[in-house]
């Protein structure tokens, strides 16, 4: 028997219309505005900030991940539907995924088997609008810039050397990087050097996560900051007034969308992913609305638990006074063989021993979520070619550590393949006495952020500054913005600044090469190492294998 794809899933489907959902969440029909009959936005005066404080709020991340990911979608959205199983109230929050990865390597991220949400498709792609508007306001902002450098009516003086904000899109487009504008002639501009940014990785989608309503996403905007005048002077977004126009840009792009699971539980969807150069979580708003309407949420922030759970833990949470409950730490065979030594070819193949070798990443992360003071859950995201012997050693591990391992097998069974999850974390959330506290205090100074992450979450034995980091640090200082939150921008593929180094590296010292100011994120982005916020496509994109009929059917889309 042919073994469906997830397309072929999510389109053999017949979904319900989006009004029936809605009464799941108990949201009038006259409150949605409609995108087709399954997608519609919710509005903002659906946020109850008791309901919020009162509710369960689930994260689930994951232990570092090989290239191709552990599934923590597919368990969030597997995780929900077996909720609903067991008779509790759940929906599932989500980020957005980015056209980039779909067209490149990673496919989509709207989950996988029968733990999907759907219409997939839509999800995939332009979906409500929603990067398209971040991408018009970041790109106004670029304009208004470059056209008050040129203009000599209201000219801010501002030193083209200086300026750091970057032109967006929503693509893997390597040859965007670096970049000279303005040539042709006085009449197209001031030639000066500059640069893409992959859309997810713009300030404007910062701040659209971390907003709680319109007011707050006009004040962030006002205070983007863009570089200097030849006179030393910081200028503002707000110099230029462009936060009304850039937030009548967003004036649709700030409503949670609501679309559907493969088992007709409600699922929010928001704002923007990549946790290895930005926050990597949905938004304050998404989160807070579906907390505001379900009893249990569940959420994901990206990549391993030492960058999406990290920054969802010291930087969203604290920020929004959320009270997370359980995380949830996805963990594969594949991924803890990888860390075993296991080579790409070899991810397959049965091993205890490096399986046993592996573990150690999967403790590492695990003692990093309890100095939050939360208790995890860790899920075995299944695939065929686990054995019963390894799966049973990481439960007795995990047993030993006094932490419940559960095999997930939603992306096979969908909520029936989870509903043992679902009652392990039901049982930290309602009978441990558990209560999240953040890792560091926001009035600390820069450094001391940094080294608390690099040190505790990361375990670096030190923290070393680039020339060009310290120059930043003195910036930063000289901008009043010490009391801002760190957003790491490392990579994924280990604890270390060094991809190359798996499981769990000891000894090592991570270097910070620069680091960014998102003002009105309120955070500094620390970068480690060699950091693409504009990635490229691979030699064979996934976009080769993709067709349309002429019925619009589209295949090969995952």
């Amino acid at each position: 028997m042919k073994r469906l794809s997830d397309i072929e899933i999510a389109q053999a489907k017949t979904l319900k219309h989006i009004r029936e959902i809605s009464q799941k969440l108990k949201v009038e029909e006259n409150d949605l505005e409609m995108y087709g009959k399954y997608k519609a936005k919710l509005p903002l005066s659906l946020i109850d900030d008791e309901k919020v404080n009162q509710n369960n709020l689930v994260l689930v991340t994951a232990l570092t991940p090989t290239p191709a990911g552990e599934g923590k979608t597919t368990v969030s959205i597997g995780l929900t539907e077996g909720l609903n199983k067991i008779g509790k109230q759940a929906t599932v929050v989500l980020r957005e995924p980015s056209l980039g990865p779909v067209f490149g390597i990673k496919g989509g991220a709207a989950g996988g088997g029968y733990s999907q949400v759907v219409p997939m498709e839509d999800i995939n792609l332009h979906f409500t609008g929603d990067f398209n508007a971040v991408e018009k306001a970041n790109n106004l902002l670029s304009a208004l810039i470059d056209n008050n450098i040129q203009s000599k009516t209201n000219n801010l003086n501002i030193d083209p050397r200086t300026i750091l904000w970057k032109r967006v899109i929503d693509m893997n487009d390597r040859s965007l990087r670096d970049i000279t504008i303005g040539l042709g002639g006085t009449m197209n501009g001031v030639p000066r050097q500059d640069g893409f940014n992959i859309t997810p990785a713009s300030e404007v989608m910062a701040i659209l996560c971390m907003a709680s309503d319109l007011d707050n996403l006009k004040k962030r905007l006002g205070n983007i900051f863009i570089g200097f005048t030849y006179d030393k002077k910081p200028i503002f977004a707000r110099d230029l007034k462009a936060e009304n126009a850039m937030a009548i840009l967003l004036k649709e792009a700030i409503k949670p969308n609501l679309v559907q699971t493969l088992e007709e539980n409600p699922a929010i969807i928001h704002g923007g992913p990549f946790a290895n150069i930005a926050q990597g979580t949905n938004t304050i708003i998404a989160t807070k609305m579906g907390l505001s309407l379900s009893n249990y949420v569940i959420t994901e922030a990206g990549f391993g638990a030492d960058l999406g759970a990290e920054k969802f833990l010291n930087i969203k949470s604290t920020f929004a006074k959320l009270n997370p409950k359980c995380v949830v730490l996805v963990a594969t065979i594949r991924a803890l063989r990888h860390h075993g030594g296991a080579k790409s070819d070899e991810y397959n193949t049965p091993d205890l021993k490096k399986v046993s070798e592996g573990f150690k990443n999967l403790e590492k992360h695990i003692e990093n979520i309890r100095k939050f003071n939360i208790e995890p859950v860790v899920a075995i995201n299944s695939f065929l070619p686990d054995t019963d012997e390894e799966v049973s050693f990481v439960i007795k591990k995990c047993a030993d550590l006094g932490v419940e391992a559960v095999l997930s097998e939603g992306w096979a069974k969908g909520g029936e393949g989870t509903k043992k999850l679902a009652k392990a974390v039901v049982n930290v959330v309602e009978n441990k006495a558990t209560q999240y506290k953040p890792l560091y205090d926001w009035k600390s100074p820069i450094t001391d952020k940094i080294e608390t992450i690099a040190k505790e979450i990361y375990g670096a034995v030190a923290v070393e500054y680039s020339k060009q980091a310290q120059l930043n640090l003195r910036r930063i200082d000289r901008l009043g913005f010490n009391d801002f939150a760190i957003c790491m921008a490392k990579t994924q593929n280990s604890f270390s600044d060094n991809a190359a180094l798996r499981g769990k590296p000891e000894g090592f010292t991570v270097t910070v090469r620069e680091i960014e100011i998102a003002a009105g994120a309120e955070f500094v982005i620390p970068i480690l190492g060699k950091m693409m916020r504009m990635p490229g496509l691979p030699s064979i994109p996934a976009s080769e294998n993709m067709t349309i009929d002429n019925d619009g059917v589209i295949s090969g889309l995952s």
